[in-house]
């Protein structure tokens, strides 16, 4: 077993003459938007199914696999748990399925698990969770790729594919995270999505997910999809059902609405970007590469905002259990997140989706306030004073920002923000930050 000694705060804080006192007063920041927000997500969710076709042909105890990912999505529980239900009533024996690639380790009972730290468990969803890992080759791509489904999907009388539609975290296309994103990572489980993955290093997402998409909805009886577009604010802002003919054309339609929606941090520049956790609930990377302006994956370009020097994360989620992915998207992490790591389940999934630049250890440091002061060290701002500082809870909530003076001068006069009042940070006595975001 190899053991790490990390130096500690007194080595680290000696390389320079900045200190905390230099630190300039912060407020928070919360981005003003009104967004479109479903009002009742049930009945929404009983629309959706209704307006799948192929449900009105099913015989009376037909299974119906419905999909499951492992993404934190706020109305999702609600959804599928609705989707249940009138499948029930309708007289069908819907079962929920995993569906999330690698994802818990790559096993059946890490995807359930997953499944229940997400709040989607038998009793929540009132119906049977089938978790397997098999699965079997139901068509070949152009190249002569084997692509791959489910066979708890494969073995069910129909298949309805759940999730969110959104930017994806890797590239940009007409087809991105969605409802045929689920199909072919989702239902093709650990060895379908690294195949995918292996073979869009290669060619690209954009061409190879939408291609595998057509075959898997052509060769599997999947009738259509639940389709969930997300507000700013993590709530659902539209609930669709999309019979399978009309699949890719309307998600195509339905990320554009969601690209429309996306959060973002409300500036374009930092110098400094503290992420008090990252987490695969929070997004397939950890960190949504859209919010923090980092891709790095092989053969894709980097996006041009926002710009960020300088990127801290502090802690993992407790739902990611140990799977880190996304620690190579920043420039510093706390030593207790390197601690929390489980490097089995990360490089996992680091070698199913195919990058091990994003499982990188950046450089550790004991605590809040050491990365603070190797800041001025490492931004080209050597004074903490006039430093742009940002700091968010995770990136599924960059509206809200804790910010330093100088960000807060450049947001003076803006009607699309509210600024709090203004305060000095506090540590304790281990250089922990115990100043709050104001929620």
């Amino acid at each position: 077993m190899v053991e790490l000694e990390f130096p500690g705060r007194k080595q680290l804080e000696a390389v320079n003459d900045a200190s905390l006192d230099d630190l300039p007063a912060f407020a928070t920041v919360r981005t003003v938007t009104d967004p479109p927000e479903v009002d009742d997500v049930r009945r929404a969710t009983v629309e959706a199914v209704d307006d799948i076709p192929a449900f009105e042909d099913l015989p009376r105890g037909a299974e119906v696999a419905i999909t499951a990912g492992s993404r934190g999505i706020h109305d999702m529980p609600a959804v599928l748990s609705a989707a249940v239900e009138e499948l029930q009533d309708r007289g069908f024996e819907p079962f929920v399925m995993p569906a999330m690639g690698s994802h818990g380790g790559a096993t059946a009972e890490g995807q359930v698990e997953t499944l229940a730290s997400l709040g989607v468990t038998e009793a929540s969803m009132g119906c049977e969770i089938r978790s397997s890992m098999a699965v079997e080759e139901v068509a070949e791509d152009p190249n002569g790729e084997p692509v791959y489904a489910a066979r708890d999907a494969l073995d069910a009388d129909a298949i309805l594919l759940a999730n969110r539609v959104k930017l994806h975290t890797d590239y940009r296309g007409p087809i991105e995270s969605g409802l045929c994103k689920m199909a072919v990572v989702g239902l093709g489980k650990h060895r379908g999505a690294e195949n995918m993955h292996n073979a869009a290093i290669a060619r690209g997402f954009d061409e190879v997910i939408p291609e595998r998409a057509e075959l898997l909805l052509e060769a599997t009886d999947v009738v259509g999809g639940v389709a969930v577009v997300e507000n700013d604010r993590e709530h659902a802002a539209r609930i669709e059902g999309i019979p399978v003919d009309n699949l890719p054309e309307r998600e195509t339609e339905l990320l554009e609405r969601s690209a429309e929606l996306f959060p973002s941090l409300p500036v374009e520049q930092l110098d400094f970007l503290m992420v008090d956790e990252l987490g695969k609930n929070v997004s397939g990377t950890g960190m949504d590469t859209n919010v923090v302006g980092r891709v790095r994956f092989h053969n894709q370009p980097e996006v041009d905002t926002p710009e960020i020097t300088r990127i801290y994360v502090r802690s993992l989620t407790e739902e990611s259990h140990g799977n880190a992915i996304g620690i190579g998207l920043a420039d510093y992490m706390n030593r207790d997140l390197l601690e929390s790591v489980d490097f089995e389940d990360m490089y996992v999934n680091i070698t199913t989706s195919g990058e091990p630049e994003r499982s990188k250890v950046p450089f550790v440091v004991p605590c809040d306030a050491t990365a603070f002061v190797l800041a001025a060290s490492m931004t080209g701002v050597p004074d903490l004073s006039e430093m742009r500082i940002g700091r968010i809870t995770n990136t599924l909530e960059p509206g809200t920002m804790l910010a330093s003076e100088p960000v807060l001068d450049q947001l003076a006069g803006r009607d699309d923000v509210e600024i709090g009042e203004r305060r000095r940070l506090t540590f304790d006595a281990d250089g922990r930050l115990t100043t709050e975001i104001e929620q």
